[in-house]
C-alpha cells in the first residue's frame, strides 16, 4: 500500500489503497472469487467529515478519552489524537483494520489503541466521547449501534455521528453539528463532492434542533 494524505484530510497521511495491493486476497476466500477490497482500505464519508471536524474544532475533543467505533483505517481515532485528546481507543471487527489503524497510527505519530472486537455487545467503554462513523448503511447494524448508543448516553458519554445521509441513519435523534463537502467510500478525492454532516446523537424523546 502506498502512503498519501488523506482526502479532505490532508494533515493525516494514511496506507492508502491501489490496483496493485492485492487486498482483495483479503476478502475472497479463493483466487477464483472475485470480491470488493475490505471497507476500511478507502475513506468513508462519515469518517472523513469526523476527522475535519476533529482537526477544524481542537475545543471539542482536547483532554476527552475518545472511543472511534468501528475505526476502520483508524482515521477518525488519529484526527482526535492530533486534536488533543487524552487517550483514543479505535475499535473495529475486522482484525485487519484494526492493524491498519495501528499502522497509521504508527505512521502518523499518534499514541493510539486499536481493538479487534464488537464493542457494541458489551457495556460501554470507560471514555467521555463516541466517534461514530459510516455505521448506519445496514438495518440490522443499525438499531445494534442505536441500542450501543443509548447506552453511552445512559452512562453520560457523548456521542458524534459522521454521516453523509444513509439509508438507516436515525435522523429524529441527531442534532446538526457542521456540514462539509467530502468523497465518499472509494472515490479518493477524484469524484464530485457531496455534504456530509456531523450529528450530535440525543436521548429519546429530546427536541431535536439544527445546530
Amino acid at each position: 500500500m502506498r502512503v498519501a494524505p488523506a482526502p479532505m484530510v490532508p494533515e493525516i497521511r494514511l496506507y492508502t489503497a491501489h490496483p496493485g495491493s492485492g487486498l482483495r486476497r483479503l476478502s475472497a476466500p479463493s483466487e477464483d472469487c472475485e470480491a470488493p477490497p475490505p471497507y476500511w482500505a478507502y475513506q468513508w464519508a462519515g469518517g472523513t467529515v469526523l476527522a475535519r471536524h476533529f482537526l477544524d474544532r481542537p475545543q471539542a475533543i482536547a483532554g476527552r478519552r475518545v472511543l472511534d467505533l468501528g475505526s476502520g483505517s483508524g482515521i477518525v481515532g488519529i484526527a482526535a489524537a492530533k486534536a488533543g485528546a487524552r487517550t483514543v481507543i479505535a475499535a473495529d471487527i475486522d482484525p485487519h483494520a484494526a492493524v491498519a489503524a495501528s499502522l497509521n497510527a504508527e505512521l502518523n505519530g499518534v499514541a493510539m489503541k486499536t481493538v479487534a472486537a464488537d464493542l457494541t455487545a458489551a457495556p460501554p467503554s470507560e471514555v467521555d466521547l463516541v466517534a461514530v462513523g459510516d455505521l448506519f448503511y445496514e438495518r440490522g447494524l443499525a438499531i445494534r449501534v442505536t441500542a450501543f448508543l443509548d447506552l453511552c448516553l445512559a452512562a453520560g458519554i457523548a456521542v458524534l455521528v459522521g454521516d453523509p445521509g444513509r439509508a438507516f441513519l436515525p435522523h429524529a435523534r441527531l442534532r446538526l453539528v457542521a456540514e462539509y463537502p467530502v468523497p465518499d467510500f472509494g472515490d479518493n478525492g477524484g469524484a464530485a463532492m457531496k455534504r456530509s454532516a456531523v450529528f450530535s446523537f440525543e436521548p429519546k424523546g429530546k427536541t431535536v434542533a439544527s445546530g
